[in-house]
């Protein structure tokens, strides 16, 4: 059982960083708009933060994580994803954003799930400490999943219809 609560812990471990740097890339991208920007990175800050607490409590399940969060994706991730932007038509930057938006809406999503699976498990277990660490984190997520979403009802329709 044991494996199986590391095995969670590690996972939501590397999606909090995907998201933290996901955030961050994105912030960085549409820095002329100053609630993605500012915001993107209080945000990514969150997630960061995650990573650590999920380090510390990770060694209970003796699963040995970094405790610093990912700042930006690795360069080659970053080449993947300028030549997706290119052969995809997104250069115009309204699209990217729009696209940008859904994928930190993806991220969050998932990432709440298994903040969902974790806080499950703990109460199972009886794991004051990671229920309380779930408890913490969760609804910080779920704020990272609103602000998505509320951003994407804000920009798609002016997006779309703008030529």
């Amino acid at each position: 059982m044991t494996n199986k609560v590391g095995l969670a812990i590690r996972e939501l471990h590397r999606a909090e960083n995907d998201l933290a740097a996901e955030l961050l890339q994105v912030s960085s991208r549409h820095k002329s708009d100053h609630e993605i920007f500012y915001l993107g990175r209080d945000l990514a800050r969150w997630s960061q933060n995650h990573v650590r607490e999920l380090a510390k409590h990770g060694k209970n399940y003796e699963v040995d994580l970094d405790a610093e969060a990912h700042d930006e994706p690795s360069l080659l991730a970053t080449v993947r994803q300028k030549g997706a932007e290119l052969i995809g038509g997104l250069h115009d930057p309204s699209l990217l954003l729009l696209k940008d938006l859904r994928e930190i809406h993806r991220k969050a999503a998932g990432v709440s799930l298994d903040w969902e699976v974790l806080a499950q498990t703990a109460q199972a277990l009886k794991d004051t400490e990671l229920l309380t660490l779930t408890k913490t984190c969760h609804p910080q997520t779920l704020r990272q999943l609103r602000w998505a979403n509320a951003s994407l009802k804000a920009n798609a329709a002016q997006i779309m219809v703008t030529p």
